[in-house]
Parts: C-alpha cells; structure tokens; sequence
C-alpha cells in the first residue's frame, strides 16, 4: 500500500514538474551551456591564432610596436579570464570577459590596418593563410554568439512567464546575461578603412606679368616739324 501510494505521489510530481515548465527549464538551461561552450571555442580558436600572426608581422613590421603590444596585452586579458559555463550565471564575470574580447577585437583589427602599409608582408604566405582563418574564426565566432543570443532569450523568457516563473524560483533559476545590442554592435562591425588618397588640391594660377615699357621714346609722325619732332628723328 505504502509502495503503491510512493508511486503514485512520484507519477503526480513528475506531472505537476512537468506541467509548471520545469523539464523545459532544464533542456533550455542546458542548450545554453552547450551554446556558451562553443562561443568559448571559438574565441580559443581566435585566441590560438594571435602568436602567430604577432611573430609573422613582427618580422616585417618590427617598428609597429605599440600595435604589437596591443594585440598580445590583449590575447593575455582574455587568457588570464577563466571562461567556464558558469560564467553565464555570474553578469558581472560575463561582461568582464565579453569586454576583453572586445578589445582583442578591436587590437587584431588595427594590425590588420597596419598590414596595408606592407606589401611584403601582404605577400607573405603564412600570413595571407593566418588573416584567412582569423576571417573565418570571426564568421564561426559570430554564428556562434548567435546562438547563444537565442537561447538565453527562449531561457530568459520562460523564467520570467507565468507559472513557471514560480518554478524558476522555487528552484533558483535566474535570467542570464547576454550580449546587449550597443556590445553586439561594437564587436561584429568591420572597421572602416579607406586608403585612397585625397586629391591633390589645384596650385592657384599664376598672377598676369606686368606690361613692360619701352626704353626707347616713339618715333616722330610723318609732317611733323616741331623742334622736338626733329631731335627725336635725329
């Protein structure tokens, strides 16, 4: 009787967890974990590519140190950050690493501007085969934070409806924290770089030469017979 009774208070349960959103809390919880596993191996991938491409410029832009510095200062933020799936539970971790990504970012583009300035190394072939796998870890890279927005936003929006807004608390289950549209922006916009040359401004016309004056005085007219007439014609 007692076993039976067991039974059935365990069938109810899992009905009533079932029908207040828990099971769907939980699936959605750990499709964000597996969203947030692969943001984070991508930014690794990016991650694995900046010594490479620091030595490979280095080699041919040794005099671009402080943009070097940058980008390794940057790598090294992002390193020291312990980027477990946890971090998506703690807002102010998170936003602490998406900011250090973020400046990573910023740091491998001003390099890649700073290439422009060196056909050698533009020619160089690990470096065109190391630029063309940053290209396609930031594509990878934005995918992957694409998912990531969707599943915390079917997440978030399950713990904050009704009843299973009662379930979220029950059992602890708060809204996570994402990428906000001003970041999202930042980091997924390609800088802007215009090398074309601004035209040459018109030199301003040269000032008209004055009119020159002869030395000598004018010849006398026909028929003249004045004094003066005569010297002039002698």
């Amino acid at each position: 009787m007692i076993r039976h009774f067991a039974g059935l208070l365990a069938v109810f349960a899992t009905l009533a967890l079932a029908g207040c959103g828990y099971n769907d809390l939980q699936r959605q919880d750990e499709g964000i974990k597996a969203a947030w596993s692969e943001v984070l191996n991508q930014y690794q991938r990016r991650a694995d590519l900046v010594p490479n491409l620091v030595n490979t410029v280095k080699g041919y832009a040794a005099q671009e140190e402080k943009v070097l510095t940058e980008v390794t200062n940057a790598r090294a933020s992002v390193s020291a950050i312990k980027a477990t799936p946890e971090l998506v539970n703690d807002p102010v971790a998170f936003q602490k690493f998406i900011k250090a990504q973020s400046e990573l970012t910023g740091a491998l583009s001003r390099l890649l501007v700073v290439s422009e300035n060196y056909p050698q190394l533009k020619s160089d072939a690990l470096f065109r085969d190391l630029t063309a796998q940053l290209e396609g870890t930031e594509n990878r890279i934005t995918v992957a934070r694409n998912r990531y927005i969707k599943s915390v936003q079917e997440f978030n929006t399950t713990v904050r409806q009704f009843p299973t807004n009662l379930t979220a608390m029950i059992f602890k289950m708060e809204v996570k924290p994402n990428f906000t549209v001003e970041n999202e922006g930042t980091i997924s916009t390609p800088p802007k770089v215009d090398f074309n040359k601004p035209a040459a401004t018109p030199a301003a016309p040269a000032a008209p030469a004055p009119p020159t004056t002869s030395a000598l005085p004018p010849a006398p007219k026909a028929g003249d017979t004045t004094p003066d007439a005569q010297k002039k014609g002698n």
